[in-house]
Order: C-alpha cells, then structure tokens, then sequence
C-alpha cells in the first residue's frame, strides 16, 4: 500500500512528535514537488488533523483539539522557536499563570525573544505577540514540563519587572499591579544578583519596589529588594510611575524615588 503523508503524520504523532516542518516533509517525500506538498498539508489543515502556526511549521492536533483546529500555545512555543532558532521565555500574563497568578486571564500568548523583531501571529483564534530582549539570560528563566515536552517562562522575579517595564501591553499598570498583588508571594528578591539589576532597567526596579512596599503593603518582598539594592550600590534617579505622563505637583516617594503621577487602582 502507498505511504502517504497522511500516513507520515500519523506516525509521527504515534512517535510523539507534535510538530514537523515543510522542509522535514520535503525530505521524506523527495518525489513530490513543493507545491503538491504543501497543498497535501494544506488539505490536512483543513480537515484539522494539523494546524499551520508559521509559514513551513506545522503542528499536529491531537484528538481532543480536533473540533477547535486549534491546540495550546505551550504545546509547541518550544518547537517552535527552535524551528525559527531564537532563544526565548515565555513572560508577561502568561508567566504569570504558573505562579498561581490567574486573576487576569491572557487574551493572548506572550514570548521574549531576542532581535530580530519577528511580528505577532494570529491564526485561528491564536495569537502570539513577540516581545525583544537584547539578550535572553537562562538564569532567570526557569523550565517547565508539559504534555509534549518543556518550555520556558520568566522566573517570579523576571515577570514581575516584565509586568511593569511593559505594562502598556497587558493593559495599563493598575492590570500590572493587580497581576503583581498575585504573584508577590512567589518571588525571591533576597537572592537577586548584580546581573539581574544589570538585565533590568533601574526605573523599573525602582517603580516595583514603590508598589510592593506602598501600594500592595508587600513589606517583606519590598524589605528584601531594597536590601538587595542597596547590598550592589544601584543607584536611583527621580523616575515618574507612569510614564510619558505629567509630572507637575506630583508627590515623590523619598525612599524609592518614584513620582506618584498615576493613583493605582486594583481588581481585588
């Protein structure tokens, strides 16, 4: 009987694999031309048994996702991102959700990566944002297993500065904060290196220790940061707590620096 690509999927997916390339088709069906491969797979999409999430990368759907077409981004953010050979983390809301912090769920799948920008995908109901990062330090990373694998995410502390450094994407710094107020309690700032200070931009620090200690009353998480701060010489500068934003007769917090230009309001 004739080994179709069908067939080829099938096994794959009774392999274990969970997603697969144009390229790696090409080279198991060397007699068929590019374009009779990819209007078989295209035929394959449409009957979801496989998804495309990148121009040339598949992802086979597994039984119980077949009525979407659609699986979860986890499943295969790892593949992924080797398939376009970029170091990542996922971060942001979607970190946060592995922390326990799932008051706000995420409307959309978040990853940092490093440059080139690759744009946001959306497909089928899914969307995936990429965020830049000069560099992705592993140490401040931390993995994770899932059904088809491991993955990547920000550690508490990592998140937690994502949250405020890129709070315009989530939603604005009152949804950073009500994301902070959860997860607080899983981060560590006492064993914060001078790397991490180096990783993230001061300002950042600075605003974060201004919600945990002031507005979130997280005195022992803020204690520790400050300790921490002050034990590799950070030095800080007037920043405002929301920027662009005036901030003409705006009080200043003394200990952490940081001009009250935003009254923060939280989702208990």
């Amino acid at each position: 009987m004739k080994y179709t690509v069908t067939n080829w999927v099938e096994d794959l997916q009774k392999d274990g694999r969970v997603c697969f390339s144009l390229v790696d088709a090409m080279e198991k069906f060397p007699l068929h031309s590019k374009n009779v491969l990819k209007n078989t797979l295209t035929r394959l999409v449409s009957k979801k048994k496989i998804c495309s999430v990148w121009k040339g990368f598949y992802v086979i759907i597994p039984v119980e996702y077949q009525s979407k077409g659609i699986i979860p981004e986890v499943y295969y953010i790892d593949w992924l991102m080797k398939f376009l050979g970029r170091d990542y983390y996922i971060s942001l809301l979607n970190a946060a959700v592995f922390y326990g912090a799932a008051h706000q769920q995420p409307q959309e799948f978040t990853v940092a990566t490093t440059p080139p920008s690759l744009r946001s995908t959306q497909k089928k109901g899914t969307k995936i944002n990429f965020n830049n990062k000069a560099t992705i330090l592993k140490q401040f990373t931390e993995q994770r297993k899932t059904p088809t694998g491991y993955i990547q995410i920000s550690s508490p502390e990592l998140t937690a500065t994502d949250l405020i450094q890129f709070e315009k994407e989530i939603g604005g710094i009152n949804r950073a904060t009500t994301v902070l107020n959860e997860l607080a309690e899983s981060c560590d700032f006492k064993s914060l290196t001078e790397e991490f200070f180096q990783y993230v931009p001061t300002p950042v620090i600075q605003r974060l220790g201004y919600l945990l200690d002031d507005v979130l009353e997280y005195q022992s998480q803020a204690d520790d940061l400050y300790i921490c701060i002050k034990k590799h010489n950070i030095s800080f500068r007037k920043t405002p707590l929301k920027n662009k934003k005036p901030v003409a007769n705006c009080e200043t917090n003394k200990k952490w620096k940081v001009i009250i230009n935003e009254q923060i309001e939280i989702d208990e």
